[in-house]
């Protein structure tokens, strides 16, 4: 996936997880932020942060807060792209092959899911994505802040799997340079616990790190899982 306009500034402050206010060439501009999460550790003050410029003059705010830089790297933080990336990345085939149905947000017991497929072989797909952006010395952890929703989408996508479809969930990390991936058990262990348990079960855990540049992500290489 890939933006256009992207210009850089300085984050100073988040008066509510809608915006951010982020200094431009000496003017602070009030900036949307493309996530709604914590990101205590990456919207630090005066951390580099990347905007979009909108093409819709009649906007309230003139800018999307889509990325930042922590030390030396670079995480796409906009709460959309894991779903776009990954969308082009079934559409490449890249780990499953010869798709012919997909389907985003399909609607499943009283949820959608992120992605229904089907394949020439009659496999039947639910893909669940999870975004990425917690990073501690090289590991990736999810969630950043307890979730509910997510504990009710891992339990029905075990549904899904005893109903006799194949179930997956795909952690998109939104950076690279990450050694491997785990569950957040020290922020929600219920979480974790239920990851473990779905997996056991039959539901595919995958995670994937990202290919990150200012202007696009895209999914690159399988991260390893520890459970």
């Amino acid at each position: 996936m890939k933006y256009k306009n992207i210009v850089t500034g300085k984050f100073q402050s988040r008066p509510n997880r809608f915006i951010a206010m982020v200094d431009m060439d000496g003017k602070v501009e009030t900036c949307h932020v493309k996530n709604t999460g914590r990101c205590k550790e990456l919207l630090l003050p005066e951390a580099e942060v990347y905007l979009e410029k909108s093409g819709n003059p009649n906007r309230k705010t003139a800018y999307d807060l889509v990325g930042v830089k922590k030390g030396k790297v670079l995480i796409n933080m906009d709460s959309q792209a894991p779903n776009q990336a990954v969308k082009e990345w079934l559409e490449k085939e890249v780990y499953f092959k010869n798709i012919t149905y997909l389907k985003p947000e399909c609607k499943y017991g009283n949820s959608r899911v992120d992605f229904y497929l089907e394949t020439a072989e009659e496999r039947k797909i639910f893909i669940e994505v999870k975004g990425v952006t917690l990073e501690e010395e090289g590991v990736a952890r999810f969630p950043d802040a307890p979730t509910l929703r997510g504990i009710k989408h891992m339990k029905e996508l075990e549904q899904a799997v005893q109903q006799g479809y194949e179930a997956y969930i795909l952690f998109v990390i939104q950076m690279k340079g990450i050694k491997w991936f785990e569950p957040n058990d020290r922020t929600h262990l219920e979480f974790g616990d239920t990851l473990r348990q779905v997996a056991k079960n039959g539901v595919g855990v995958l995670a994937y790190d990202c290919s990150i540049t200012k202007e696009s992500m895209e999914l690159d290489m399988p991260v390893e899982v520890r459970l």
